[in-house]
């Protein structure tokens, strides 16, 4: 279990930094995002961060902890966050150029998705891609019902959305060469909502 409310201390009285449960799921994330699961590792880790294995041991029990408060807040931070984010617009269509636009850049920066996509045999993993997964072609569903489609049609097209921005996301990291970059790659992104949105 996830000690969140306690705080990383010198057990020695240094000066060293004090770290939180955040901290150690944020260094697990670059960690998944770098060398996939068998990368999160707490000595690595703690080199990382320049603090020792009993900095880890204050906050979590186990490895397997360590890796349920990582994959939680990267549920939280690409999902939950983004959405909220999303909220002040009132534009649906607007909501959902900017949801691509935005989701798109952060993907194409970050392999984290990918590498979690690759090992979504561990339970843990697959239970968090899951809700995720379903989060979000929810969310989408619902701008294309704001936008005046049909329930059924505007989950296909929320269903649409997502299979072709994992796609996008795929290609960026994979074969990077493939996918147009800068402006182009906006115009492209534009013209992928267009078909989307188109009606008839």
């Amino acid at each position: 279990m996830v000690m969140m409310q306690r705080r990383d201390r010198d057990p020695r009285g240094g000066g060293r930094k004090r770290l939180t449960a955040q901290d150690w799921a944020d260094a697990a994330l670059t960690a998944m995002g770098e060398g996939g699961l068998a990368a999160v590792a707490v000595e690595p880790l703690a080199a990382r961060l320049g603090t020792t294995k009993g900095s880890f041991y204050w906050h979590f029990a186990n490895r397997e902890a360590l890796i349920e408060a990582a994959l939680d807040r990267w549920e939280q931070q690409s999902t939950e966050a983004v959405i909220a984010g999303l909220e002040s617009e009132p534009d649906p269509e607007q909501r959902l150029r900017r949801l691509f636009a935005e989701a798109s850049e952060l993907a194409a920066e970050d392999p984290l998705e990918v590498s979690l996509l690759a090992t979504a045999g561990h339970p843990r993993v697959a239970a968090v891609l899951r809700r995720v997964t379903d989060r979000r072609v929810d969310y989408l569903a619902q701008l294309f019902a704001e936008l005046g489609f049909p329930p059924d049609e505007a989950r296909r097209r929320g269903l649409l959305a997502y299979t072709g921005y994992l796609g996008h996301t795929q290609l960026t990291h994979a074969v990077p060469e493939t996918v147009p970059a800068g402006e182009e790659g906006r115009r492209y992104l534009d013209s992928v909502l267009d078909t989307l949105l188109a009606r008839g």
